[in-house]
Formats: structure tokens, C-alpha cells, sequence
């Protein structure tokens, strides 16, 4: 009876334990949906000043899509420790929505974050800010330091300003890399490649100590162009004189040499900086168009751009209607399966691609491509999903960013219609395929491999083992097959004979205005004239349809939880406070890891790769 007594007493005290965490837990849910209700009444975006300036200050590099999870970069931007990266279109819809409101009566680009940016993605902002000056309104730029990238956006402003210490570098155009074959030969290394394609450069690294002169000329006609765009785009929102950019650039010892060595009064005195400013006589300037700050009577009323759109995008709301094109982002390199933004992933780009396709009011799709390749299976697989919607009567078309090269020109070519910028890196055109074994370097340790097979191909795809010729002689046959189904397909898509689509394929690399006279591409254009274009295939009267962007986005959990670290940083408690420094150890893991985070991009399952060395500097 004793026992018995004791046995219940204590299933009673497990009971009440386990009730009262039960009843913790819904306290603690209670407080964080209290949390969350009371911070969206109290979280509305602060006001805009009724006469103002938008600040426009971009961090690190313009790119189409942010990298990395969604939920990951959502913690962290909350703790500040989010990698520098600006998204082009947030800057053109800040300025869109700031043409017409009248509490905006200037805009200041403040651009000494800017790293870099493609060609074609400042090309975008440029006409946005140029679209913005119509209004009548100022746009001042300035910077302490003008990379070649945020000059070409400073060119477009009314007034151009930098500090006395200030430096504006114009290095032109180039493309750079290391080779390794004397490394790999040295660490006895048997690094097996494969590849169609006189000019595909991607593999020169391991099999030569420098630039090919096959590659070495298709660069240096791609660089020139680069260079002459960026010439002719300054040089006309400045109204400089021809030749004054390159000459600047050549001669910047003898400019530099006549300022008694002062960057900044070299450039002032070329005539590319208006004036050179203090950051207090640059406030003044700005308060002379907008006033005075309400809370500090030294600097001018101003918004930051990311506040400004977030209570803008609150007040007006999506663009999205009954009837939809769809934007759809592949942004990065090409791999196989699942990956986060900043990469293709096989698997995750054609689960987006299906998602329009099951989607009823998406009528049309664009497929915004700023990749140089990758994985050919992965660009197969999203290729599939391409044409899935198409055989559903769902038009796609292609707008070219950056780079749209090997793999990213695949993805785009089996599309209805081809757009790209002038300043699009595309083509290459080719196939490679590397296995690098390491028996020779086991074999100056020591080690050594042997067995048995049942047939000749038992064990041959062993990194520790010889390639036999057979095995060598199947890989160059698949390379082969691969190179004549790309061409092939490109021929077939683009109404071209093959042997002419050979003659400007071979990895040879063009610029989009190369690309159209050549028959690569069906027209130059912006990302928003693809978006008119998907429209118009689908029958889609202007002003008669909405914009969706289908991305992979926050489950409705994580989004709480966001809410609740929203609110709890609005309520003055840092958030990266929960976050100690990293030690010695994870500083070492962690550089370790970016290091060999690389080897991530050599996934595919056949170890076949269509993939350019498109990085234009």
C-alpha cells in the first residue's frame, strides 16, 4: 500500500512539473504575441520630415539579390553583423517614390560606402536617377573617397562634392587571376581536365602559369569595351569632354604630380570633382535646400533611404494584382540542390520556377540571370522547369545582369525572349569537366592503393588512384556530348546554323552589344523593358497588371520570432549582447571556412561544369 501511495504521489509531482512548464511556456507565448501586437501599433516607421533630403547611401556592392538564408540575414541585419550589400532596386523604387512626394526636396548621394557594382546594375540606377532630376529637384553626391563605381553614380548629380583628403581612383578596367599548375606539379598533384572550347579560361589555372592567348585577346576586346561604356557614360552625365575620363586615368602621375601630390586637388582641378568640402561645409550646402535638422540644428533634415522605402512600400503596399508577371532571381553561381540566395541551386531555383507555374495569376515570368555558370546538371534541371512553363502557355523571358555566361547564358537562351544590357558579360560557350587525383603525393608518404574489381571501371573514380585512359577517354566523350547538346540547343533556340553558333562559342566572351550582332541575344534592354516584354507575350495590357517576386521567403514561425527580436531591439535592449566575439579559435574556423567554401562550387554530380571566369574588375 506503502509503495503503491509512493508511486502515485510521485506520478502527481511529475504531473504538476511538467503543468507548471506547460503553463511557463503559454505565459511566455503570451508575452511575445503581446510583444508583437503592442510593437506593430507602436512600430509604425517614423514620419517623413515635411521637407527633407533622401539620403541614398549604399554599402559594399550592388547586387540584384542578397546572399545568403533568409532567416540567417534576418538576424544578421538585427545585430549588425549582416555582410555589406546593397540591393540595386531598392535604391531605383527610394528614388521613384521620391520624384513625386513633396516632402522629399532633395536627394543626397552619399557614396563612400560603395565598393563596386557591375556596369549594367549602375547603368540601372543611373537613368533612376536621372528619371528623379526631372522632377526639378537637386541630387547632390559626394564622398570621401570615390571608388570607380561611385563615381559613375556621382556623374549624374547636379552638384559633386569630395573631401579636401579625400581620393578619387580610376583603375580602369581588368581581369586578374592566380595560376597553380607549378604548385600542383610541385604537390605531385594529377589535376585531370577536360573541355570544348578554345577560349574556355575557366580551367587555365590548373593546367598553365598564365593567360592563354586565345583568352588573353577575347578579354582584353571585353575589357576595352567595359572601359569605353564607362567613358562615354561619365563623360555625358558630366558633360565632359571626350577623353578626359582615360586621360585622367593614363595620366594620373602627371595630374597628380601638378597637385604637389594632392588626389583630391587633382581631380578638382581635371574638372571631375565640382568642389572640395568639409563634412560640416557639405551639411551646409544640403541645409541651404532642406533646413535644418529638428534635433540638431547642425545637420539637414534628412531620411535614409532604407526608412524611407520601408514606410513608403507600408503606405502603398505590393505591386501585386489579379493578374502578375513573376520575377524570379538566379543570382550567383550555378550549383547542384538546394542553396541559399546569392546561388542557383538546382533544386531551389526549379522549386521557385514551379512555384510560378502552379501559381494562377502569374502569367508570365522573368528570369532575372546574373550568373557566370556553374553545374551543368543544375543548369539542366532549371532549363526543365523553364520549359514546363512555357509547354503551360507561361511566357518566360530572360534579363541579363552582370554576367550571364555558360551556364547562365543556358538558362536563358531556352527562353521566349533574350534581353540584355550593353554591358552584360555573356556566351562563353563551352564545357569543362576537372578530377584531380593524388596518388603520386600519397605515394612521397608512404601510402599506396590497391585491389580489385570485377570490371575495368571498379574503383577508377577514386581520388587516390590513377585515371586509367579509358576512364580519361569516357570523360572527354561526355565533355564532348555536352558541348554539342549546348551548341546544339542554341542553334535550335536561336534559329541559327550549328557550325555558326561553333564559331562564337568555344568559351568565347562577349558583351551584350557583341552578343545581339552576333544572334545570341534578341535585344538590349533593362530589367524593367523584360518586364514589359513578359507582359506584352502574355497579353497583358499596361497598367492592367502586377509585379510578384517569387523567392524563397520567412515560415510564418521564423517571422514571429523576427517580430519578437524586432520589437525587443525598438524597446532599447541590444540584441548583440546575446552575441560574444568570436575567439581565436572560431576567427581561424571561420576564414577557414570562406577559404574553402569554394570547393562548394565542384558539386555536380558528373563533375561536368559549364562555368566562366567572367570577374571584370
Amino acid at each position: 500500500m506503502s509503495s503503491r501511495n509512493f508511486f502515485v504521489r510521485l506520478i502527481s509531482s511529475i504531473w504538476r512539473g511538467v503543468d507548471g512548464v506547460r503553463k511557463i511556456l503559454h505565459l511566455l507565448l503570451l508575452v511575445m504575441l503581446f510583444l508583437v501586437f503592442f510593437g506593430t501599433l507602436s512600430g509604425t516607421p517614423p514620419l517623413v520630415p515635411q521637407k527633407a533630403a533622401l539620403v541614398v547611401q549604399p554599402i559594399g556592392p550592388l547586387v540584384d539579390q542578397l546572399d545568403g538564408n533568409a532567416y540567417d540575414r534576418a538576424l544578421a541585419e538585427l545585430i549588425n553583423e549582416a555582410p555589406p550589400q546593397t540591393l540595386v532596386q531598392d535604391i531605383i523604387d527610394a528614388l521613384a517614390f521620391a520624384k513625386t512626394d513633396d516632402r522629399i526636396s532633395a536627394v543626397h548621394l552619399e557614396l563612400s560606402g560603395l565598393s563596386s557594382g557591375g556596369l549594367s546594375k549602375l547603368r540601372r540606377i543611373g537613368v533612376a536617377i536621372d528619371d528623379f532630376k526631372e522632377s526639378g529637384k537637386p541630387v547632390v553626391a559626394s564622398a570621401d573617397y570615390f571608388s570607380q563605381s561611385g563615381y559613375h553614380l556621382a556623374a549624374h548629380a547636379d552638384e559633386l562634392y569630395m573631401h579636401p583628403e579625400g581620393m578619387l581612383f580610376l583603375q580602369g578596367y581588368g581581369g586578374f587571376r592566380s595560376y597553380y599548375k607549378e604548385a600542383i606539379d610541385k604537390l605531385r598533384v594529377d589535376w585531370n581536365v577536360f573541355r570544348v572550347g578554345t577560349h574556355k579560361s575557366f580551367v587555365e589555372p590548373y593546367t598553365r602559369m598564365d593567360m592563354s592567348p586565345q583568352v588573353r585577346e577575347s578579354l582584353t576586346h571585353l575589357i576595352q569595351q567595359f572601359w569605353s561604356m564607362y567613358q562615354e557614360d561619365v563623360e555625358s552625365a558630366r558633360g565632359l569632354e571626350d577623353g578626359t575620363i582615360d586621360d585622367f586615368a593614363q595620366n594620373l602621375l602627371g595630374h597628380v604630380e601638378k597637385s604637389s601630390g594632392d588626389m583630391a586637388i587633382a581631380a578638382r582641378e581635371a574638372g571631375l570633382i565640382d568642389k572640395l568640402l568639409s563634412r560640416a561645409e557639405l551639411r551646409a550646402v544640403l541645409r541651404e535646400y532642406v533646413g535644418e535638422d529638428s534635433s540638431d540644428s547642425t545637420h539637414y533634415s534628412s531620411v535614409g533611404s532604407k526608412e524611407y522605402l520601408g514606410n513608403m512600400r507600408l503606405l502603398h503596399g505590393d505591386d501585386v494584382e489579379d493578374e502578375n508577371v513573376a520575377v524570379i532571381m538566379a543570382v550567383g553561381t550555378m550549383l547542384n540542390g538546394s542553396q541559399p540566395s546569392g546561388s542557383i541551386g538546382g533544386e531551389s531555383t526549379a522549386a521557385l520556377l514551379r512555384q510560378a507555374l502552379s501559381d494562377e495569376s502569374v502569367k508570365a515570368v522573368v528570369l532575372r540571370v546574373d550568373s557566370p555558370g556553374g553545374s551543368a546538371f543544375a543548369s539542366e534541371v532549371i532549363a526543365h522547369e523553364i520549359q514546363a512553363l512555357q509547354a503551360a502557355g507561361k511566357k518566360v523571358v530572360a534579363s541579363m545582369g552582370s554576367v550571364a555566361a555558360s551556364g547562365g547564358y543556358w538558362i536563358s537562351v531556352v527562353t521566349d525572349r533574350v534581353v540584355a544590357s550593353p554591358a552584360t558579360v555573356t556566351g562563353s560557350i563551352g564545357v569543362i569537366a576537372m578530377f584531380p587525383t593524388f596518388q603520386r603525393s600519397l605515394e612521397a608518404v608512404g601510402v599506396a592503393t590497391d585491389g580489385v574489381g570485377t570490371t575495368p571501371w571498379a574503383g577508377q573514380f577514386r581520388p587516390d588512384r590513377e585515371m586509367s585512359p579509358a576512364v580519361k577517354q569516357l570523360f572527354q566523350l561526355m565533355i564532348n556530348d555536352t558541348y554539342d547538346d549546348f551548341i546544339s540547343g542554341v542553334a535550335d533556340r536561336r534559329g541559327m546554323e550549328k557550325i555558326v553558333v561553333d564559331g562564337v562559342a568555344q568559351g568565347q566572351v562577349w558583351t551584350g552589344q557583341d552578343a545581339l550582332e552576333h544572334g545570341l541575344i534578341d535585344e538590349l534592354g533593362t530589367f524593367e523593358d523584360a518586364v514589359r516584354i513578359a507582359a506584352e507575350l502574355a497579353g497583358l495590357e499596361e497598367g492592367e497588371y502586377g509585379q510578384k517576386l517569387i523567392e524563397v521567403s520567412l515560415s510564418p514561425t521564423q517571422q514571429l520570432v523576427m517580430e519578437f527580436f524586432a520589437v525587443t531591439k525598438r524597446a532599447g535592449f541590444d540584441l548583440a549582447t546575446l552575441v560574444g566575439a568570436p575567439t581565436a579559435l572560431e576567427s581561424f574556423a571561420n576564414s577557414l571556412q570562406r577559404l574553402m567554401a569554394g570547393l562548394s562550387q565542384f558539386n555536380d554530380p558528373k563533375g561536368v561544369y559549364s562555368h566562366c571566369f567572367c570577374e571584370i574588375e
